[in-house]
């Protein structure tokens, strides 16, 4: 019996092992297309009291390369073209990191997406998984910036599970308490997915993957539960 448990042990422990290597592998091929977001103009003296360059949240490279998924609420209020800003998209990690100029292709604020397109070398894109292929209970991870660039541009990753699949906004019980927002999204309802799993503020556009194959099923956002669910 002590022998079978022994066994039992060994196998328990090298399977594991596994699980955490397969998880490294996929990591080490997500991270790559995960960018950041943000603004930068020319450094000039005397220097402004603003800084150079601002973080707004974490985007993930899809289609041809140089295209970026993030969330519209990423995407800066204001631009200074008068002292030449620009949205761009940070690539790289450490002290090998590259900014690119980037621009906007498509924006949906009603479900909080964007679409960008940056000038630069061509990064590999992430693969996006089949509809209806996650359950609740299901493993997630996600990569991004979760406090932004203050350390360098480092990429950090999170585990988690699918603990529910959810509606944006659930009726309220006084309609006194309802946001133009939640009636808005009330009309043209549709599930996200709620996360057992630790995220920031600059997680925010974060690519959400199976962890077995780095197949991308969706896209870290908290202003939804922030409008939404939380709020009623």
């Amino acid at each position: 019996m002590a022998k079978a448990a022994l066994v039992a042990a060994l196998f328990l422990s090298i399977w594991n092992d596994s699980a955490i290597a397969d998880l490294a592998d996929v990591i080490d091929r997500v991270r790559p297309s995960v960018v950041g977001i943000g603004t930068a103009r020319p450094v000039r003296k005397p220097l402004a009291k603003n800084p150079p360059i601002r973080f707004t949240g974490t985007g993930f490279v899809v289609g041809s390369g140089t295209q970026v998924v993030t969330n519209n609420h990423v995407l800066p209020t204001h631009i200074d073209t008068r002292n030449e800003e620009t949205i761009v998209v940070f690539t790289g990690r450490g002290k090998q990191t590259a900014t690119y100029p980037a621009r906007v292709l498509r924006a949906s604020p009603e479900h909080d997406l964007a679409l960008l397109e940056f000038t630069g070398r061509p990064l590999p894109a992430l693969t996006l998984a089949e509809r209806d292929s996650v359950r609740e209970g299901d493993d997630i991870a996600f990569t991004g910036f979760p406090i932004g660039v203050i350390l360098g541009l480092y990429p950090v990753t999170h585990r988690g599970i699918v603990s529910a699949i959810t509606p944006t906004v659930i009726p309220a019980t006084n309609s006194r308490n309802l946001t133009p927002a939640q009636v808005k999204r009330m009309r043209d309802p549709f599930n996200v997915y709620q996360l057992d799993a630790t995220a920031y503020p600059g997680n925010s556009g974060s690519p959400l993957y199976h962890p077995e194959t780095g197949a991308v099923v969706g896209i870290v956002n908290m202003v939804f539960v922030k409008e939404g669910r939380e709020n009623m």
